[in-house]
């Protein structure tokens, strides 16, 4: 595979008039990258004699035409958005100028990941695969669904999905595509050459002038060279930010632990607006990254570059770093690589077994990478929450090249919080509302959330200085004369904490319009999060208050026998939500991405129905005007 834009858009037609294969994805967490770049390695190892494995933004939209056979791999993120690096191409297929015949001579194939606990289950790939078609492409098998709730996640579909694709694509054109033959043969599977070259350092080779000791170019410096992060990081420097608060707001007796913290810049204001979110760089454990160099046989103080290899391009350039960027090995996996929170991918397993010297761990590493193994696979690594040091200490004798770990060990990634604040109210600090993370796998091991784990454990401190990014949400900020109907169950408040803190700072200096806010806990002595803080803006004057036109309702679940939610709040308010729609308020959701989200947009329907007296669809199309116009927002996260 050669994953190079320039050369791939450059010689598009004249390639795929030899039968190339091209795969494009659109991956925001990098399952589709990982998706379809096995697709590249199996159309190889069946003799395809030109595979280009492509992120859709390194792809002209326009060369499309020139294609003769296209797999997409497209993930659907939030409430049926794209991922960014669909975005521009998305736009560009939906052109009016471009006819029915636009793609005609195209075959293509769309396989999308999603999670069907979400109410718009794969729905960027559904819209791909149509619009393809509307433009005349022909598809070569039916749309594949991966779906995260599936036992074996997505390569539950995509095990069977690909099978189906290969069989197509030799009966298309038998000569020039895979030969599923050769793709299942046991004896003819290769592991072929890591992507990159990682040249080493002593420290006495590196100028003293070229090492880099602010905290914030040290993180840009690693994570840009870094090839997992290619895609999943834009490689700005942090602001750094130092904790001054950490409070807990649930009860100790509670079995939920969610927290509140401050954030602030000692140097300087901080720019942000409601409706943004924080992302962190949460610290690994430090003992962990030990223990990891050690099993790898590594040098933690040797310094390192990464080289893409001749021919082998990484990203949309070339990923070359030189002496002078060099970087101290330990400090490389601290900051790039997710050793002990991710669980690695398939390929990961495969790949270990060629490095595998005893046979028993040789034999079960290929058995879990094969489709016979690919249940029990993930029972053992994504659901028990397998760690790569895990897995790599529980196959002694494996020695993996650390040019193919750098490759294949997911990487660290950030974390996002919607901000719970307002700059008006703080305009040197941000707040955040995070519900510290903890799970128990099927056989009962304890797993914990990393950056909320870090982060509780973190004293305030001018120490303690966190790598943050500012970044637009989803949730835009409101206009002080919009009335808002806010719907919020447990951390799900973060976000309009912020939105009413920024109402009350504005009621000040000019008029503001109502806000109901609905909020969902389980207890209200135990989870009731921020609660002086909604009654104090719920009385007299406050924002939130009745005399305003406001209104706070609050939904105790598990206060009395029958379970309490906030769409029964919302219902009970039927009129006073359809009268502030009625005036023009927009509708902001955020919290859980499970079952909230459709539960509330099902009482919202009903209340619709109620009080306008139409049919559900009626309601539901009216509710779809309203996300149209800008007037309904959704944020949810798992």
């Amino acid at each position: 595979m050669a994953p190079s834009s320039a050369e791939a858009g450059s010689s598009a037609a004249a390639v795929s008039a030899s039968g190339r294969l091209l795969v494009l994805y659109a991956s925001q967490t990098g399952n589709s990258m990982d998706a379809a770049e096995r697709v590249g390695r199996e159309a190889e190892r069946g003799g395809c004699p030109a595979v280009d494995v492509l992120s859709m933004d390194s792809f002209d939209p326009g060369r499309l035409p020139s294609e003769r056979f296209v797999v997409f791999v497209v993930s659907t993120t939030g409430q049926g958005d794209p991922p960014d690096s669909m975005k521009v191409f998305w736009r560009y297929l939906l052109r009016k100028d471009l006819g029915a015949q636009w793609l005609e001579g195209v075959h293509h194939a769309v396989f999308g990941l999603g999670d069907s606990g979400y109410q718009k289950y794969n729905f960027a790939a559904k819209k791909l695969d149509r619009r393809l078609s509307h433009l005349g492409a022909e598809q070569v098998v039916d749309i594949g669904l991966g779906d995260d709730q599936h036992p074996s996640g997505y390569e539950g579909a995509l095990d069977p999905w690909l099978l189906s694709l290969w069989k197509s694509l030799n009966e298309t054109n038998p000569s020039l595509l895979p030969r599923v033959s050769d793709i299942n043969h046991p004896n003819l599977s290769i592991l072929g050459n890591p992507k990159v070259h990682v040249i080493y350092y002593s420290s006495n080779e590196v100028p003293r002038d070229s090492v880099v000791s602010e905290p914030n170019k040290i993180i840009k410096n690693a994570r840009s060279m870094s090839p997992a992060l290619q895609f999943h990081d834009d490689g700005g420097p942090p602001c750094m930010l130092q904790m001054v608060t950490n409070q807990r707001l649930t009860k100790e007796s509670s079995d939920r632990d969610v927290r509140h913290f401050e954030l602030e810049d000692p140097s300087s204001a901080i720019s942000y607006k409601v409706g943004n979110t924080l992302e962190i760089l949460p610290s690994q454990n430090q003992s962990a990254v030990d223990a990891f160099i050690e099993r790898c046989n590594l040098d933690p103080d040797c310094y390192m570059t990464i080289q893409a290899k001749t021919g082998d391009t990484i990203s949309k350039g070339s990923l070359v770093s030189s002496q002078m960027d060099s970087i101290k090995l330990k400090t490389f996996v601290a900051l790039t690589m997710d050793i002990a929170s991710a669980s690695p991918r398939r390929y990961f397993f495969e790949v270990m077994s060629f490095f595998a010297t005893a046979e028993h761990e040789k034999a079960r590493l290929q058995y879990f990478s094969s489709p016979e193994g690919r249940d029990d696979l993930y029972r053992y690594n994504q659901k028990e929450g397998r760690t790569v040091l895990e897995v790599l200490e529980e196959f002694p004798s494996v020695q993996m090249p650390f040019e193919w770990l750098v490759q294949l060990t997911p990487p660290l990634k950030k974390r996002a919080f919607s901000i719970s604040s307002s700059p008006l109210a703080h305009p040197n600090q941000i707040h955040l509302t995070v519900s510290v993370v903890s799970w128990l796998t099927p056989f009962k091991r304890t797993r914990h959330g990393l950056c909320s784990t870090w982060l509780a454990g973190l004293n305030p401190s001018k120490d303690n200085l966190i790598p943050c990014w500012i970044r637009q949400g989803s949730l835009p900020p409101p206009r002080a004369l919009v009335p808002l109907v806010l719907i919020g169950p447990g951390t799900g408040c973060a976000p309009f904490r912020g939105f009413v803190e920024e109402r009350a700072a504005l009621t000040a200096t000019e008029p503001t319009a109502p806000i109901l806010f609905f909020f969902g806990c389980r207890n209200q002595d135990n989870d009731f999060l921020y609660k002086d803080f909604w009654l104090t803006h719920a009385q007299d004057d406050g924002v939130l208050s009745s005399k305003k036109g406001g209104g706070l309702f609050v939904a105790f679940s598990r206060d009395q026998p029958q379970k309490v939610y906030v769409q029964h709040k919302i219902k009970e308010q039927s009129a006073r939500v359809w009268n502030l729609l009625l005036s023009g308020a927009v509708v902001y959701i955020a919290g859980s991405s499970t079952k909230m989200p459709a539960d509330v947009t099902a009482a919202l329907e009903e209340v619709i129905c109620e009080e306008r007296g139409v049919k559900k669809e009626d309601a539901s199309k009216w509710l779809k005007d309203l996300e149209k116009v800008g007037r309904f927002h959704i944020e949810t996260w798992s």
